[in-house]
């Protein structure tokens, strides 16, 4: 069995296997595993004699944060930062916990940094109950998160003070990531919250009065970061329409200039053009002036449409 197992006596932990946890008392028992496979499901129905609803909501495929009480315990399942890199669809991993009084099973699909971060605690005697371990949780995903939300705030504060014409394209690119982000972790911080919040409220023994606090102050957080978390898409999604506003003043900048020199060029096109026929009637064609009056022209047309272009301020960007 993939996952591990701790006996937690007066906040003395002791590292057991998996299997040996079905017959171990204790304060605290914590079992997690780390795979949802079949074999997983067949632990903790026949060996952990856990609820067919309970077994399914621990190792289902598709999650999202929530907490539900059932019987003497509570489901929670809370979404954290990974250490591989996740698709921008789903960009958290999950950790489903099935606690109650003295026991504690949780499970895991991908590698959840706020795990390694709780069996710290657990190590150094920071555990004692079940309340305890499920805000060590709480609290280690919210403080690893928070440090990705600020960053995505810098970041964008980076391009706002970078906004270039010349680098609009590298800026895009970099706000929608900003923005790709933001929405997906705000997408899973907001039911978050709630399921905080939640929990901290449900009535049970095995929740301890500092326990909710400090569930509730992981709830605050949560929301917190949700609140920035939105607030850095509306900032995204601003400087996205200026960057595009500004691609779209360089495309007309462009085709402006093409526009006034096609216009120098339509009438000395036309002379030069009517001029290149081979026929004898063209008037001077034999004079040997005739060339230096033609460019002479030519030349005067083109300075007569610049000046004029320029005092209707057709080149002022």
């Amino acid at each position: 069995m993939i996952g591990f197992a701790y006996r937690i006596d007066d906040g003395r932990a002791e590292a057991i296997g998996v299997r040996a946890a079905i017959d171990t008392r204790a304060r605290l028992v914590w079992v997690h595993l780390e795979t949802n496979d079949a074999a997983a499901q067949d632990w903790l129905r026949d060996a952990a004699h856990l609820p067919d609803y309970v077994v399914d909501a621990l190792t289902a495929t598709e999650t999202r944060p929530r907490c539900e009480a059932v019987g003497e315990g509570a489901f929670l399942n809370l979404r954290g930062r990974s250490s591989e890199r996740l698709e921008s669809s789903d960009m958290l991993a999950s950790v489903r916990i099935w606690a109650l009084k003295g026991r504690v099973y949780s499970v895991t699909r991908r590698p959840l940094v706020a795990v390694d971060m709780v069996r710290e605690g657990v190590e150094h005697g920071e555990t004692r109950d079940p309340g305890d371990l499920i805000t060590a949780f709480a609290t280690a995903i919210t403080n690893d998160l928070d440090p990705d939300v600020a960053g995505l705030g810098d970041e964008l504060d980076s391009c706002e003070e970078q906004l270039d014409e010349h680098r609009v394209f590298q800026l895009r690119r970099m706000v929608s990531h900003v923005r790709v982000a933001a929405i997906g972790y705000r997408r899973f911080l907001s039911p978050q919250r709630a399921a905080l919040e939640k929990l901290a409220a449900l009535p049970g023994d095995w929740l301890a009065d500092d326990d909710r606090l400090h569930l509730s102050a992981a709830a605050d957080r949560a929301a917190r970061m949700a609140e920035e978390l939105e607030s850095i898409r509306e900032r995204s999604a601003l400087i996205h329409e200026t960057l595009s506003d500004m691609r779209a003043e360089q495309i007309d900048n462009r085709a402006l200039i093409i526009s006034i020199v096609a216009m120098v060029f339509l009438p000395l096109t036309f002379i030069t053009g009517l001029y290149g026929m081979n026929v004898k009637i063209l008037p001077y064609a034999d004079q040997p002036w005739a060339f230096d009056a033609i460019l002479g022209v030519c030349t005067a047309i083109s300075v007569a449409i610049i000046l004029y272009f320029t005092r209707r301020h057709w080149f002022q960007r």
